[in-house]
This record gives structure tokens, sequence and C-alpha cells, in this order.
């Protein structure tokens, strides 16, 4: 079994509580919160909680999971049951929603986790999944302070042009794509609201730069019945004396 790199659960909490931390928090809950009503089922399950476990509260579906990672990044309320994301503890074809958030820049084998996410999903079920930008200013922030071992700084942040071509190997359909956070990730909430004007210009000045991702991908399920073998049209085959009528034959004889 493949266990997810340990954290340091006090800086993680510290950083959680910073103003980077808070923002970031308070952008995805308002971005989960606007798609989920949308997506149906009987089953949703959020695996991991980056500092947070409150991320299903606005799913319509009845049955709520929330998955701790151990030695990950976790806010521990709210949780259900602990496991590995690469070794999920249901039954393929089973759950309709998988919530993942920033799971894939902390586990060392990010293709297995989406492996099993694609497992356990049911045709046409959902992954709803938040990351992390490289080409941003955080992934600028991660590569000065990757060295301190501390989250976010820690973890591997993968571009949305990667996560796609990954996707797409798996069979899924890219639905949906938000991108956001465009203020530099500073510990100090007053500077951090000071920067809101950043959310706007960044929005249509450099969307590409966005320093976080929502992405919503759909489970594409391929047709039980294969389609109808289209054979040549059968004037086709007499014109290359492939067939010919059996009326023909008798009258010539």
């Amino acid at each position: 079994m493949v266990e997810s790199s340990p954290t340091n659960p006090v800086m993680a909490k510290s950083w959680f509580d910073s103003g980077a931390g808070r923002t970031l928090h308070a952008q995805e809950q308002l971005r989960v919160s606007r798609v989920l009503p949308d997506l149906f089922g009987y089953h949703i399950v959020q695996i991991g909680s980056f500092g947070s476990a409150g991320l299903l509260e606005a799913s319509r579906i009845g049955h709520k999971m929330v998955l701790r990672i151990p030695g990950g990044v976790d806010a521990g309320s709210g949780v259900t049951l602990a496991c590995f994301p690469e070794s999920l503890p249901f039954a393929a074809d089973s759950i309709d929603v998988v919530v993942l958030p920033h799971v894939l820049e902390f586990t060392p084998s990010p293709h297995r986790v989406l492996r099993e996410v694609e497992r356990v999903l049911i045709g046409e079920g959902h992954l709803v999944l938040l990351g992390l930008n490289p080409w941003s200013l955080w992934g600028l922030w991660r590569f000065v302070l990757g060295w301190r071992e501390d989250p976010p700084w820690c973890g591997q942040y993968y571009a949305l042009a990667r996560l796609r071509d990954w996707l797409a190997l798996l069979d899924f359909d890219l639905v949906h794509v938000d991108r956001f956070s465009y203020r530099p990730p500073l510990r100090s909430i007053a500077v951090m609201d000071r920067l809101q004007v950043l959310e706007q210009l960044g929005r249509y000045l450099w969307p590409l730069f966005a320093g976080a991702y929502l992405v919503i991908a759909r489970k594409r399920v391929a047709p039980l019945t294969p389609s109808r073998l289209r054979w040549p049209a059968r004037h086709g085959m007499i014109a290359a004396g492939v067939a010919e009528p059996s009326m023909r034959k008798s009258s010539a004889g």
C-alpha cells in the first residue's frame, strides 16, 4: 500500500489560519458550493479536506462521506473514515460524485489516485477536483519556500494541461474549469483583503496564471451495443463483380 507523504499538523494549521490559507479556502468553498447542487446521485465522497471538511454542505445528495488521509493535510473534523486515496474502500461503479481537494499535490502517486477515483465512480459520475497552478504566484512561492517542507509549499503542483491529459487517458470528459486566486499568497489577512482588486484584474488580464483551479470531469461510458456495420451499397458490390443477381443468371441460361 502506498502511503501519502506525512506533514506537520501544527505547521499546516498555522498556514490555514493565515491570510493566504483563509482566502484560498473561502474561494474554494464558494466555487464548490456553486457546482455541487447541479450534481445528483445517491453517494458523494470527499477525499481529504485540505484545511476544512465542509465542502459538501451545498450538495443535495443525501449520503455524504469525508475521508481522512493518514498523515495528510486534513482538518480532522467531520471525517467519517480514514483511508489512503490510492486504495478506496468502495466497490467499483458505486459513487456518484467524488470531491478531490488538493489530494494530487500531496500524494506520491497521483496517477494511482485518479485511477482509483475512476474505478469507484459510476458511469456518467463526476469528479470535482481542486488544484494549485505551478505557473502562478503560488508556484513561485513554492519554488522559493519548498525547502521548508511545510504545506502547501511541500506539494507538487500540476498544470491544467497535464491534468487534462491524465483525465483523457482515463476516459473522463472535462465539463467545467474555473480559475481563481490571483493574489500573492501572503500571510497577512489585512494585506490579502486590500489586494482583492487583483482577482478581477487577473481574471481579465492574465487568466492563465491563476493560483488555483476547480475542474469538473465526467466519467465517460462506452456504448453497450456496437454500432451496426455499414456494408457497401448493393450496386457497388455488383459493379465490382462481387455478386450478381440470381434472376440474371437464370434468364441467361
